[in-house]
């Protein structure tokens, strides 16, 4: 059982964080609002403007796409003000809008997702009990302290490269006897 864990937090910190996301913040659910906004009023004046056909076609297909952004984000707390195109246009929605490109592109790292998986483990092996339930938390917990005490190492040594750039040369030799096993698993948690 142990083995079976370790197996799948080895796997979980291996296979990387590119793929997982964090879920859609309040500024990135303000975003979506002024773009559905957005896209409704250009569709508005592509229609009162006399706009080609196809160009109007196209934006009022844009604000109908545009609504599905809003039910899958959410409704934000505070709708920002977005009732016409310079409200839309106004530096505070800009500023929204670009928060929000930063803020899509956040991904949680290796240690987030380590401990998150670890502390699922732990409370679904708290909630079956028993005595292998028991065993398995003790496990976990230990395996939890664990990858926190690597995680400190790790950082040491780099701080240390960082402020000692003489003796990196030394440091490097020093870690040389490393198993392949141990460099690949230093080398994934660094990435």
């Amino acid at each position: 059982m142990k083995k079976i864990i370790f197996a799948i937090c080895v796997f979980l910190l291996s296979a990387g964080c590119e793929s997982l996301r964090f879920a859609p913040d309040e500024v990135q659910k303000q975003n979506a609002w002024l773009h559905n906004r957005t896209a409704a009023i250009t569709a508005q004046k592509a229609c009162d403007e006399y706009a080609s056909e196809e160009l109007q076609s196209l934006s009022r297909l844009g604000e109908i796409q545009s609504r599905a952004f809003v039910s899958y984000f959410g409704l934000p707390k505070e709708l920002p003000q977005a009732e016409t195109a310079e409200d839309i246009l106004a530096a505070s929605n800009m500023q929204i809008t670009e928060a929000a490109l930063q803020s899509a592109a956040e991904r949680p790292d290796g240690w987030q997702i380590a401990d998150a998986a670890l502390e699922l483990g732990i409370g679904i092996f708290a909630l079956l009990g028993g005595v292998y339930g028991t065993q398995t938390v003790r496990f976990l917990r230990q395996a939890k302290t664990k990858t926190k005490a690597l995680q400190e190492i790790i950082a040491g040594n780099e701080l240390f490269k960082q402020q000692n750039t003489t003796s990196v040369a030394a440091f490097k030799q020093a870690q040389a006897n490393q198993s392949p096993e141990t460099r690949q698993i230093v080398a994934q948690l660094k990435a």
